[in-house]
């Protein structure tokens, strides 16, 4: 795939009017004013027959648990087509709001994935398709406030057989998106069977409804970007689980394997989202260099700023190339070893990065103030480099790769 089709084409103009219509007029109440973004991704869903679309998955996973396929990760041909589509909605959205698409990415995509991938068909019955549909929210829970990076190494969470074939989970979780408003939520954790060294514990996840006795969280966290994203803190202190609510019900269904097929994923995906930021920042940075005049002439007269415009408009093209690659690849059936999708994720959210600095830089003064969009979006693009696995890493992810051969 060397270019999106006209077909492609034209889906991008009615979601570019979709956020017209819906996402920029509401975009100072999402960014600013404590707005969640939930209604509006709810309508996306409508507008757009995601819903619809949704269901029919959710009966295709259920068929292939029929069939004995066990999950939906099987890989099979001809998904580019819908991959495509995802990744122009996602891009499109994220040219204005990329809070929104981590909101969405994380309940459809990390929740229900997790159960997707690991779970029974009866979990699958019972939690899958409202989130899919976005009925409910869901919150994935790994990072908790001393361990960052070291997800597993430093992982306080536990869970306790209670000795009728349940659980006691006790931790705290923290920087969870979704989390002050989910109402499924995937609760990852060390099993403590009394013998263990908490660092060779089995990793275990949990399917939490959000009026578990003993589950509380706090209002959203005050950030530096993605305002749009609700993050929040979830504390769980001497919670009940049933074996059911283990996922695969069973102690080695999700362990450390599960996650970091969670974690490939979710890298893959951030590609789309850079994509929308950086080509809305060049968008905006050529009309600025056009319009804004200094020394007697337009700015984009000028070489620096000839400079600028140009690396961002290599980042835009280098981008939208892995993104080509991450398609065609869906649509032959394979997909993105961990390695590779690090290594996309590294060079994406780095460039992004670069590109919303060198933003700022142009527009000067008014690059800085939060009328400029920007502003928003070099905030909103840091993250990018810490979530879902730092920058630093990434770069162990595809070394490691390398040197295993």
């Amino acid at each position: 795939m060397i270019a999106w089709t006209e077909e492609q084409e034209a889906f991008k103009d009615v979601v570019r009017r979709f956020v017209d219509a819906e996402i920029v007029p509401n975009l100072e109440q999402l960014e600013h004013g404590d707005l969640p973004p939930y209604d509006t991704m709810r309508k996306l869903y409508d507008t757009f027959g995601m819903k619809e679309m949704m269901k029919a998955r959710y009966e295709r996973i259920i068929a292939k648990d029929s069939e004995g396929a066990g999950s939906e990760r099987k890989a099979t041909t001809g998904g580019g087509d819908m991959m495509a589509m995802q990744c122009i909605l996602i891009s499109e959205i994220c040219r204005y709001c990329p809070g929104i698409v981590t909101a969405l990415g994380v309940s459809t995509g990390l929740t229900a994935g997790a159960i997707i991938a690991r779970g029974t068909r009866a979990q699958k019955e019972k939690w899958v398709l409202p989130l899919l549909t976005l009925e409910k929210i869901g919150a994935w829970a790994i990072t908790e406030p001393g361990s960052g990076s070291d997800a597993f190494g430093s992982m306080r969470s536990t869970a306790k057989r209670d000795g009728d074939g349940g659980y006691i989970l006790n931790g705290t979780k923290t920087f969870i998106t979704n989390g002050p408003y989910a109402d499924t939520i995937v609760f990852i954790c060390k099993l403590d069977d009394g013998s263990t060294e908490p660092q060779d514990r089995k990793i275990l996840s949990f399917v939490l409804d959000k009026d578990t006795p003993g589950l509380t969280r706090s209002k959203p966290l005050r950030k530096m970007g993605l305002h749009s994203s609700p993050t929040g803190e979830l504390s769980l202190q001497d919670v009940h689980a049933s074996a059911d609510q283990l996922i695969g019900e069973s102690e080695d269904a999700y362990g450390r394997s599960g996650a970091k097929e969670t974690f490939g994923t979710e890298r893959s995906g951030v590609v789309a989202m850079c994509l929308g930021i950086v080509d809305r920042c060049l968008e905006l940075c050529v009309s600025y260099a056009k319009e804004r005049v200094q020394f007697g002439k337009p700015i984009g007269e000028f070489q620096l700023i000839q400079l600028k415009l140009a690396k961002m408009e290599v980042a835009r093209m280098n981008i939208q190339n892995l993104l080509f690659r991450l398609i065609e690849l869906t649509n032959a059936g394979t997909g993105m070893s961990f390695a590779e999708a690090s290594a996309c994720k590294l060079y994406a959210a780095q460039a992004t990065m670069e590109v919303t600095i060198e933003a700022v830089q142009l527009f000067g003064g008014n690059g800085y103030m939060a009328e400029y969009q920007v502003e928003q979006l070099c905030r909103d693009a840091k993250v990018i480099q810490i979530y879902a696995g730092t920058d630093e890493l990434q770069i162990t992810a595809i070394a490691k790769g390398l040197l295993r051969g």
